[in-house]
């Protein structure tokens, strides 16, 4: 299968300057980011789009770069928060806290908090870039009757206690409006994790009002990870799969079986290298209807259930195409390390590689309990990475590892 869009998707991009060559051969390449941003705006401007723009019906975002530069984008307003909610209230394991009317708390990166608070800066007529240097307050963190924020810090391994019980008290105070104390929290699965040891190691435990349904949605969440969060809450956890600029395209079941939500939308799987098991995944989408995606290549990397090219046996979102690393048996993606490290210990929190020279390459680890692996466990995890990446590795306990400016964590360490 080449891909190639059907008949009626052409008539729906043809007028669209991007596309336009596409059109005239009958033949539309893999659509790379570099394109979709030479000569924006005006590769997408059509009449309808710009009547959206002037009529508000459509607006101007950025992607959120977390592992690749920005993009500005063209998209309905709202368009990621309806497609969640509307996930949320179809989803079969968690649809019911929607429709009690749950209150949604976030818990994600500070980026995703200062963008609510500018908002609602914007609308009270204040500056829409400044973010106030005081706390905002939670009504600023609200972005809808429904959702508030509670992250106003970077790097959540750094929350302090007054930070952690401002931030259980904001949660009590969406589960006190549900006759039952239920809500719904929303999070990246890194913070959420941070908030649990943080409430253990401050003794605020008991005062974690638990939530009745749990969305993580926002990066990659490592096995021990999800293993973590399934230890400390009794109620669903699902993860979703999408992108700033596609909406969600897929979602976890209860118990970790992903499933496709693709409405006006269709995928192929293209392998990253000859024989890979690494699959590129490319993405036709008409459901932003003012900058609709024709073979879109979206940067990450799925693997399947038997190493085919089957979009309906995906099994595994395992990263990002630009943090491949290459090794002599092939890409290795971040899901291949964290499976390997997750089989080695439940331990293991946080883990970071550092590729040291052609033939070395450390792993920084923290733990959920702040306290070194054995010996043998250590021997262990540098054997298991070194069989992964054909690199020496040496396996070091950290106490911290530092977050990306994204608020994300990045499995391949850097220099800059």
């Amino acid at each position: 299968m080449d891909g190639q869009p059907t008949p009626d998707i052409v008539d729906r991009v043809r007028d669209i300057p991007v596309y336009r060559t596409s059109v005239e051969r009958g033949h539309f390449p893999v659509l790379e980011k570099p394109e979709i941003a030479r000569g924006f705006p005006g590769n997408w401007m059509t009449p309808r789009l710009a009547r959206a723009l002037e009529a508000g019906d459509a607006e101007y975002v950025l992607s959120t770069g977390t592992n690749h530069a920005r993009m500005q984008i063209i998209r309905p307003p709202y368009f990621l928060l309806r497609s969640y909610y509307r996930l949320w209230s179809e989803h079969p394991d968690i649809s019911a806290t929607w429709h009690e009317g749950c209150r949604r708390v976030s818990l994600t990166t500070v980026l995703a908090t200062e963008h609510v608070a500018r908002v609602n800066a914007k609308k009270r007529g204040a500056e829409p870039d400044a973010v106030p240097d005081a706390v905002p307050a939670l009504e600023d963190r609200r972005l809808d009757d429904r959702t508030f924020y509670v992250n106003l810090r970077l790097d959540p391994a750094l929350w302090e206690r007054d930070e952690t019980e401002r931030m259980l008290a904001e949660m009590r105070t969406a589960a006190a409006a549900h006759p039952h104390g239920r809500y719904h929290l929303d999070c990246s699965a890194a913070h959420l994790a941070h908030l649990v040891r943080k409430t253990r190691q401050f003794g605020l435990w008991d005062a974690f009002p638990r939530p009745a349904s749990i969305i993580h949605a926002y990066e990659y969440a490592p096995r021990n990870v999800r293993r973590y969060l399934r230890e400390h809450f009794d109620c669903p956890i699902v993860d979703l799969f999408g992108s700033t600029e596609l909406g969600y395209l897929y979602y976890s079941d209860r118990n970790g079986r992903y499933r496709p939500w693709l409405e006006d939308m269709s995928v192929e799987l293209i392998p990253v290298a000859p024989g890979s098991g690494i699959h590129s995944l490319i993405v036709t989408s008409v459901r932003n209807p003012y900058m609709p995606l024709v073979r879109y290549r979206s940067g990450d990397c799925v693997r399947t259930a038997d190493g085919s090219p089957d979009p309906e046996r995906i099994v595994s979102f395992c990263g990002r195409e630009k943090e491949l690393l290459p090794t002599p048996a092939g890409p290795v993606a971040q899901a291949d390390l964290d499976e390997r490290v997750a089989a080695v210990s439940p331990r293991v929190f946080l883990h970071q590689l550092r590729t040291v020279g052609g033939t070395a390459c450390e792993l920084a680890y923290t733990t959920f309990d702040g306290e070194p692996l054995d010996a043998a466990a250590t021997a262990a995890l540098e054997q298991a990475v070194t069989g992964l990446t054909g690199r020496r590795c040496t396996a070091a306990h950290r106490e911290h590892l530092p977050i990306g400016k994204s608020g994300k964590y990045a499995w391949l360490a850097t220099d800059a």
